[in-house]
């Protein structure tokens, strides 16, 4: 049987075909008066199941008929809000400019503008990138960097961009699997995010950052501790690149997660190594370790049981001196991470309270600076490459 969400997506469709049927048959047996009804349902018939064939917007083909809804309020409600409520660079998260230009690019469609920009450059936020008068032709557009220390046995030649941490439980698997997909055709790294990997990432084929965090999915004993052997089962799997482990998340920083257990299935539960029936809860922190000199000797454990991958770890910059408590346990120990991804406290996808949307954590250029300058300073910056996450979709936003 089809899932409910998709019958209902489908009910306008449906129903004018239904409608047109009914017209026709009003049409031959009572009045030729039915053919107006008739050839307006047909018309939106002709027009859903074109509407289910096309393959160029992902709206109308999830709700036919329906979605056209969507575009006719789309051309009207620029003008609506332009002239009455806001203009196209307020942000709630993304601006219009921002999700146009990602739709077009996407789509392959025209991207310039005429008339410059529409921006008060000298008003303060106004933020700007120098050029040279000397730009240089870029040969090889496909920037990669190896990730890969000392350690490190198994070096990944990772792409600049990739697509950030979302689990499979917050998202469904054809979402994972579309993005694994992306990211096999693109050449780019999928980070699975705290769920561990389902198999729906495996069923992409693309290239993965196994997330490890303080729920240690995929690498869990029975009463939520780590598990070795689990975790290098994972670990080393040849689809997996990298290992991060997350020590916070830019959107709730400081603040654990669950899971409810309605919403828990065999795959979820597969995908996690956790049992059905129960909320699956997240601690705010590792149990694994709790000092910077355990981390660190908790990051060479995960280096080895992986075959010597590249791992590292994520955070969102909290009191700076325990960052700069980790920088000193690298030093003291000897262990380096391959690379620290700084998770802006602007946030992505998650869900978190208000106040720890609004208020907790450092910015992700404030953060990255701080930790890029920490590294610097310590002697290890040229040991260590640094990743960002946040709201990034566009330069010029």
């Amino acid at each position: 049987m089809p899932h409910l969400s998709t019958l209902s997506r489908f009910t306008t469709f449906a129903g004018v075909v239904v409608l047109a049927l009914i017209s026709l048959i009003a049409l031959f047996v009572w009045s030729a008066w039915f053919i107006v009804p008739f050839l307006i349902f047909a018309a939106l018939s002709l027009l859903g199941l074109h509407d289910v064939r096309q393959n160029a917007h992902s709206v109308l083909r999830n709700y036919p008929v329906l979605g056209h809804i969507r575009f006719l309020l789309e051309s009207i409600r620029p003008e609506i809000r332009q002239y009455l409520l806001e203009d196209d660079q307020d942000e709630e998260p993304f601006s219009r400019d921002a999700r146009s230009l990602v739709y077009q690019r996407a789509k392959g469609q025209e991207d310039a503008r005429p008339f410059g920009t529409k921006k008060r450059v000298y008003e303060g936020g106004y933020s700007w990138v120098t050029h040279s008068v000397q730009p240089k032709h870029i040969e090889n557009t496909d920037f990669r960097i190896t990730v890969g220390g000392r350690d490190c046995k198994q070096p990944y030649s990772a792409s600049i961009y990739n697509i950030s941490a979302m689990s499979f439980g917050s998202l469904s698997g054809n979402a994972i699997k579309a993005l694994n997909l992306g990211a096999k055709k693109g050449g780019f790294a999928h980070d699975t995010g705290e769920g561990s990997v389902s198999r729906y990432h495996k069923e992409g084929g693309g290239d993965l950052i196994y997330q490890v965090a303080s729920g240690y999915f995929g690498a869990r004993a029975p009463d939520g501790t780590f598990d070795p052997e689990k975790y290098a089962v994972t670990a080393q799997l040849p689809q997996v690149r990298m290992i991060e482990l997350k020590l916070s998340q830019g959107a709730k920083p400081g603040h654990g997660g669950m899971l409810p257990a309605g919403k828990i299935n065999k795959e979820i539960a597969e995908a996690r190594g956790i049992p059905m029936g129960q909320d699956c809860i997240s601690p705010a922190a590792h149990s694994a370790f709790s000092t910077p000199i355990e981390m660190l000797e908790f990051i060479g454990k995960l280096r080895d049981l992986s075959g010597g991958k590249p791992v590292g770890f994520k955070l969102c910059i909290g009191h700076q001196r325990e960052f700069m408590c980790m920088v000193k346990a690298m030093l003291q120990t000897g262990i380096i991470p391959d690379f620290i991804v700084v998770d802006g406290a602007e946030g992505g996808t998650g869900a978190a309270p208000l106040e720890f949307t609004n208020h907790v954590g450092m910015p992700m250029v404030e953060g990255l600076t701080f930790v890029h300058n920490t590294l610097r300073g310590a002697g290890i910056r040229d040991q260590i490459r640094l990743g960002a996450a946040g709201k990034i979709r566009v330069l010029y936003t």
